[in-house]
C-alpha cells in the first residue's frame, strides 16, 4: 500500500514539475507569432507608404506634363492666330498690288494712245499746210511736240518693277518721274559703312558693298522696326509697306562704290485731307 502511494506521489510530482515548461513554450510561441506579426505589419506599412509616395510623385509628374501640354497648346493657338493675321495682311497687300498693276497698265496704254494721236496730228497739219511760211511757222510747234513725244517715249522705255512702277536709273530719269507727279522722290547718298541717314519718313543704314558683284546690303528702320536687305543689285527696287498705308514704298540704289551708295526713295503722294475724309465717309455709308 505504501508502494502504491509513493508511485502516485511521484506521478503527481512529475506532473507538477512538467507544467511550467509547456507554459513557457506557449508564451515563447506567442511572442514569436507577435514578432512575426509586427514584422509583417511594419513591412506592409512601409510598402504602403512607398506606394503612396510613388503615386504622389507620378501624380505630380502627370500634372506637370499636363501644364506643359496646356502651355504648348496655348502657344500653338497664339502662333496660328498670328499666322492667320499675316496671311490676311498678305492677301490685302496682294489685292492692293493687283489694283496698282492694273492702274499702271492703263496709264501706259493712255500714254501710247496720246503719243499716236499727237504724231497723227502733226502729220495732218504738215500735209494741210504746203506753203513755206506755214511750214516754217509750224516747225516750232513740231519741235515742241517732238520734245514732248521724246519725253513720253523715254517714259515708256524706262524699266518697270514687279509692281509696275517705273524705275529711274539716274538723276535725269528721277526728274522725269518727279514731273509726272504720281509719287514723291527723295534722292540720297550714303558715304560710309554703318552710316545712318534719314530719307523721307524712314532711316537707311549702309551695311556693306561688293563692287565686284555690284551688290550692296543695308538696313531700313521703319515704324520702330529694322528690316535687313542683303546682297541686292543696283537698280533693283526694294518694296515695303509702312503702318497705315496700302501703297508700297520703293527704294532703289543706282550707283555702288566702295562703302558708298546713291539712290532714291519713292513713296505715294499723300491724299488731301478732304479727299481722305470723303473716302472715309463713303466707306462708312
Amino acid at each position: 500500500m505504501s508502494d502504491e502511494n509513493n508511485s502516485f506521489d511521484n506521478q503527481v510530482s512529475l506532473h507538477e514539475d512538467g507544467a511550467p515548461r509547456w507554459v513557457w513554450l506557449a508564451m515563447l510561441a506567442l511572442a514569436a507569432v507577435s514578432l512575426v506579426g509586427l514584422g509583417v505589419g511594419w513591412n506592409a506599412t512601409t510598402h504602403a507608404k512607398a506606394a503612396e509616395q510613388s503615386l504622389a510623385n507620378q501624380t505630380k509628374a502627370f500634372q506637370q506634363n499636363m501644364d506643359t501640354l496646356s502651355q504648348r497648346l496655348a502657344d500653338s493657338e497664339q502662333t496660328n492666330t498670328q499666322l492667320r493675321n499675316d496671311v490676311q495682311n498678305i492677301n490685302d497687300n496682294l489685292k492692293t498690288t493687283e489694283g496698282q498693276v492694273t492702274s499702271t497698265r492703263r496709264q501706259t496704254s493712255q500714254i501710247r494712245d496720246e503719243y499716236s494721236k499727237k504724231l497723227d496730228s502733226v502729220q495732218t497739219e504738215l500735209s494741210a499746210k504746203a506753203s513755206a511760211d506755214s511750214v516754217t511757222s509750224l516747225g516750232t510747234d513740231v519741235n515742241g511736240v517732238k520734245t514732248d513725244l521724246d519725253a513720253e517715249k523715254n517714259n515708256l522705255q524706262m524699266a518697270r518693277g514687279e509692281l509696275g512702277t517705273l524705275i529711274a536709273r539716274n538723276h535725269d530719269e528721277i526728274d522725269t518721274l518727279r514731273r509726272m507727279g504720281e509719287r514723291d522722290y527723295f534722292e540720297f547718298t550714303l558715304s560710309a559703312k554703318g552710316q545712318r541717314s534719314r530719307v523721307g519718313n524712314l532711316q537707311v543704314e549702309l551695311r556693306g558693298t561688293n563692287v565686284k558683284k555690284n551688290q550692296f546690303s543695308l538696313d531700313l528702320y521703319v515704324d520702330d522696326m529694322r528690316m535687313e536687305k542683303k546682297n541686292r543689285a543696283a537698280d533693283e527696287p526694294i518694296y515695303f509697306y509702312t503702318r497705315g498705308t496700302h501703297a508700297p514704298m520703293e527704294l532703289v540704289i543706282n550707283t555702288i562704290g566702295k562703302d558708298q551708295v546713291s539712290g532714291y526713295l519713292s513713296e505715294p503722294k499723300a491724299q488731301p485731307a478732304s479727299t481722305t475724309a470723303a473716302s472715309n465717309n463713303a466707306t462708312t455709308n
